[in-house]
């Protein structure tokens, strides 16, 4: 199949989700502060899609973690029902999709940094590359869980579900940890099957 048909299938698959994620979610300001991620990039893959194409992997990358954020806008990361079970199932003390997110935070902006440092920077394939793209990750979930906090700030309990900390004090720094191991499983688990996927895009280094 061709790649643009490939695309165009996840952009279905995305747009689809983000129609069923708008319709009666558990709270339209947080579901709008959970998906506005995926309302930002939408646009800025569609104008950069013929001047600065990304690889197919990373594509089901950021659409995959596209869904993550959908699906936790409409309920909620706490109210999840699937992990609700898990929770209950397992006797946990608190639904866990919220680390599914953050790992994802982690993961997918792992391979997006390597790809962008590899084709717009000298950098090449080593430990340099290895531990800048992590610290891309990390800061990226950083400004994340900054912005979460001055959302708190200005609205108040209003943003509680948005901050899903559960009554954890350290839930801040674990989703931190969690987008780092993130970062770190994707470049062990994907280096080699995205330099394939950049060799097909005619990009070696």
């Amino acid at each position: 199949m061709p790649p643009f048909h490939v695309h165009g299938a996840l952009l279905a698959a995305v747009l689809l989700a983000l129609v069923w994620s708008g319709i009666g979610p558990y709270d339209r300001y947080v579901w709008f502060l959970e998906v506005a991620p995926v309302l930002i990039a939408l646009p800025l893959l569609g104008v950069t899609y013929f001047r600065f194409r990304l690889t197919t992997i990373l594509y089901v990358l950021i659409a995959a973690h596209a869904l993550i954020l959908l699906v936790g806008g409409h309920y909620t990361y706490a109210r999840v029902p699937w992990f609700d079970w898990v929770r209950d199932a397992f006797g946990l003390e608190r639904n866990h999709y919220d680390r599914v997110g953050h790992f994802a935070q982690g993961f997918v902006p792992a391979m997006l940094a390597r790809e962008i440092l590899l084709r717009t920077t000298p950098l090449k394939r080593g430990r340099m590359l290895f531990f800048l793209v992590v610290c891309v990750c990390l800061a990226i979930s950083a400004v994340y869980e900054v912005s979460e906090w001055l959302a708190a700030e200005l609205t108040g309990d209003a943003a509680a579900d948005f901050l899903g900390t559960q009554g954890d004090p350290w839930d801040t720094q674990k989703d931190m940890a969690v987008a780092g191991i993130g970062a770190v499983t994707a470049q062990l688990s994907l280096r080699r099957a995205h330099d394939r996927a950049l060799v097909r895009l005619g990009i070696w280094r």
